[in-house]
Formats: structure tokens, sequence, C-alpha cells
């Protein structure tokens, strides 16, 4: 196994252009694991570790570019307001340890379906900035999941940054293991209220063979506040469009059986989630007089 060690991006997309199948590498909270149990042996490893601009981030004026090694530590520390439902799942990450060495581009290129990050980032709306010699393109986080531990992006291509749409409403992560830390997620689930668009985004983890949206949960959400006139008014939401709400959203999944739970659990597990995690959001966005500012 060859080791790369570029010294700057340009010199990490052409090393990736010469050998496509080298695997990059940054916090190795992944792809180390998999090495050690000699599970994978590539034939390449590319160390991304000397590229300081990996873990930046920028704070714009309606969106956070997030840097594909900023550590989750840091996304808990400095980015609470702007990125909350990411902020919560990194909480729930492994050990302190790992998620001061563990990104979000770490957890895209894994792809894994029980990633922590992938609920957060569909529910947030994400896009990953995929970048290689022939040029930079923005791939939507609804089109990045392709299959198991598969992605979207091309051979040559690394991943660069995640553009994340700042919260302008309260968003919530809820996830499922046999402890409260160090646990691969049962199940997780994400929600986003978006009240300058009036819409409802969701985010399930490890309960389908990748990270999936509840689309469907999500249409009738979305009627029933506009019917209701929910998002004016700020009233609770009535307990029977709860309940529709997490027998679509549980609806939504398609797992399976393994060492972790059984799919009928994490579908069970999937509805209680969506139920609680709406409550939760819903009730800090009447309690906040429907800004932001007391939402945060």
């Amino acid at each position: 196994m060859d080791f790369l060690r570029p010294a700057s991006w340009e010199e990490a997309l052409a090393a990736k252009a010469e050998h496509p199948t080298a695997v990059p590498i940054a916090g190795g909270t992944d792809v180390m694991v998999e090495i050690n149990f000699d599970h994978r042996r590539p034939e390449y490893l590319l160390d991304l570790n000397r590229i300081g601009e990996l873990t930046e981030w920028q704070v714009e004026q309606d969106h956070v570019r997030l840097g594909a090694s900023v550590p989750y530590s840091a996304i808990m520390e400095h980015l609470r307001a702007e990125l909350p439902g990411l902020a919560l799942a990194s909480h729930t990450v492994a050990s302190p340890q790992i998620r001061n060495r563990g990104g979000v581009g770490g957890n895209l290129g894994t792809a894994s379906p029980a990633g922590d990050a992938h609920p957060a980032l569909l529910a947030a709306g994400a896009e990953v900035e995929a970048e290689s010699v022939r040029g930079t393109r923005m791939i939507p986080i609804d089109d990045f999941y392709t299959g198991v531990k598969r992605n979207a992006l091309a051979p040559d291509e690394l991943i660069r940054a995640v553009r994340i749409t700042k919260a302008d409403g309260p968003q919530q992560y809820s996830k499922v293991g046999t402890r409260n830390a160090m646990v691969i997620a049962v199940c997780a689930f994400g929600l986003a209220l978006h009240p300058e668009t009036r819409t409802v985004r969701t985010g399930i983890g490890s309960a389908a063979p990748t990270p999936v949206r509840a689309k469907a949960a999500e249409d009738f959400l979305n009627a029933a506040l506009d019917e209701g006139g929910f998002w004016e008014s700020g009233r609770i939401i009535t307990p029977s469009v709860a309940k529709q709400f997490a027998e679509l959203a549980s609806g939504a999944c398609n797992p399976i059986d393994d060492v972790r739970g059984t799919a009928k659990y994490r579908r069970h597990a999937v509805g209680i989630m969506a139920r609680r995690t709406l409550g939760w959001t819903w009730e800090q966005y009447r309690g906040a007089g429907r800004t932001l500012e007391g939402a945060a």
C-alpha cells in the first residue's frame, strides 16, 4: 500500500487524477478501522492532513461553507446557531477523541447509511462541493447517496467542502443506540423547520440502504401546516397530524435485520423519533415568537 501525502489541494487533485483508486484519509476514523481489521486494503492512501483549508469554514450571509475536514467538535463549539441540527448530530458521534478528528467530509465519503451526519445534512438541504482537475461541481445532498456505501463522486473527485443553508428555524436530531456513546446508530432521524419557505425537511439514517428523506411525510406535514394556518398562528400541532406524520416517516424506511436491531424495530423507532422531533421543533418555533433568534 503506497502512501501519498500532497502538500496542497492542487497536488491532492493531481494525485487523485493519477491514482483514481486512491482512498482519501483525513480524520481516518472510518478508513483506519477498516484497514486495521483487514476489511480493506487499498492500493493507495491519499493523506489530506497537510491541506489546512479543509479544516476551515466560512459563515456567509445565507449559508455556511464547511471544509471537508472541519472536526465535529468545532461544529459543536462554533456553529451551533447556524447549523443546530448538525451540531446536535455531532454530539452523538463516538467519543471526544473521534469528534476531534472526524469530519463531515469523511462521513460523506464513506456514505454509510449509519453515518451520524447524514440525517442532519438531508434535513438542512446541503450541497457537496466536489472537485477534480476537471473543475468543481455542486452535488445536491438528495443526489449524493447512490447505494450502500456508494456516492455520486467520480473516481477522480475529492470532497472539498459542504455548503449548508443557515438555519432559519428550529432543527432537531434523534438517534437510537444500545447506549449513549461510542455506538453506531440503530436508526436516526433529523428534522428541520424552514419558516421562510414554510416547509419541513427530514433525514433518516440507518433504516434504508442509503440515508433518505421521508418525502411523503414532508408533503403531508407541509400541506397540513399550510391548510391549518399553523405557521401564522403558532398553535399546537394536533395529535392526529403528528400521528400521521410519524406513520408516513416510518413508511419511508426500508431497513434490514442485523445485530443492532430488527427491521420492525427500526420502523417503529423512526416513527417515534419523527413524532418527538416534530414536537420539540414546533415547541421551539412557538416559544420563540416564531423567530430564529429565539429558537437558537
